[in-house]
């Protein structure tokens, strides 16, 4: 069996903050990452979806971290063909395309010189990470109006292609690509390509649901946990990942991940069912539940950071 990392969606989100999962003395950004690396190994950024983040972020994030520390980032919300605010792009970039402020931006919405400078700047900025043996994956959350079919089967290989030698992992918002139908054929593309799949546990019945699958199609495996609030579709981020496992979830989905990992050499377990400190209880008893070692050691004393913040 190849090895286990849990982890949570983020570190500094408002109400972590609040719950008391970190000791008095991790009053900094840079002191609480340091904190929660002495107790995961592994870390999701989400906010790099909703504002790229600047090298020197990046930086901090590496040199405040153990050398066994992983982090995987979320990939910018115009990249994936979500909606993009104009404040979220670069400054230059938006002057120049004189968006209003008020309507949100698509791909089809920008020149393809434009796109392809915030590809080369957002990649840039994850340099200092994967130099550093620390990136685990830039994660590729495909929009619910993402459907199967040839086009956007090339337009994930594309996003793989302007990644590499970056390691990509592919998450599914339409079911098609998950449909009993079409299921073989989804991970047999993606095995095919070297690419991994991301299985979720979520809530069932929405447009946006996709079935509790697991695979390995590469090397790395990832599982993301979203929980299964009753108000996933709730505007308010509080109420849509207000969940907390129960052991006996935890027991099932611990059976379901050593299964996976026999086939992977590494696999990603995060938890994104951030509200209060849920997540990190849960990855704390996951962690134990299969296998992995509790505290991580010391952390060292960092100095000031920037946060990612927890944008949902």
């Amino acid at each position: 069996m190849g090895r286990i990392c849990v982890g949570t969606a983020s570190w500094t989100h408002r109400s972590l903050l609040e719950s008391g999962w970190y000791p008095e003395d991790a009053s900094t950004p840079a002191k609480r990452l340091a904190y929660y690396a002495t107790r995961f190994p592994v870390v999701e950024v989400d906010a790099t979806y909703y504002h790229p983040p600047s090298r020197s972020t990046v930086e901090a994030w590496r040199d405040r971290t153990p050398a066994d520390f992983t982090f995987d980032i979320k990939a910018f919300s115009m990249l994936t063909g979500h909606p993009t605010r104009p404040a979220s792009l670069y400054k230059d970039l938006r002057e120049s395309l004189g968006a209003p402020q008020g309507r949100n931006l698509y791909p089809k919405d920008v020149p393809p010189e434009i796109l392809d400078e915030v590809w080369r700047r957002f990649l840039d900025a994850l340099g200092p990470l994967h130099e550093a043996g620390k990136l685990g994956a830039v994660l590729f959350q495909f929009p619910p109006w993402f459907p199967i079919g040839e086009g956007n089967r090339r337009h994930i290989l594309e996003c793989a292609r302007r990644c590499a030698p970056m390691r990509v992992s592919v998450e599914f918002r339409d079911r098609t690509w998950m449909s009993e139908e079409n299921r073989e054929d989804t991970l047999a593309f993606l095995a095919g390509h070297d690419l991994a799949y991301v299985g979720v546990d979520m809530p069932q019945g929405h447009a946006s649901s996709v079935p509790p699958v697991l695979a390995a199609t590469s090397d790395l495996a990832v599982v993301r946990m979203h929980g299964h609030s009753d108000k996933w579709t709730s505007k308010n981020v509080d109420e849509r990942f207000a969940y907390l496992y129960s052991e006996e979830e935890l027991a099932r989905w611990a059976a379901r991940v050593k299964k996976l990992a026999e086939g992977a050499e590494i696999t990603h377990v995060l938890f994104n069912n951030c509200c209060a400190d849920n997540s990190q209880r849960n990855a704390a008893r996951f962690r134990a539940l299969v296998g992995e070692s509790g505290d991580r050691g010391e952390a060292e004393e960092p100095e000031g950071a920037v946060s990612p913040g927890r944008p949902r």
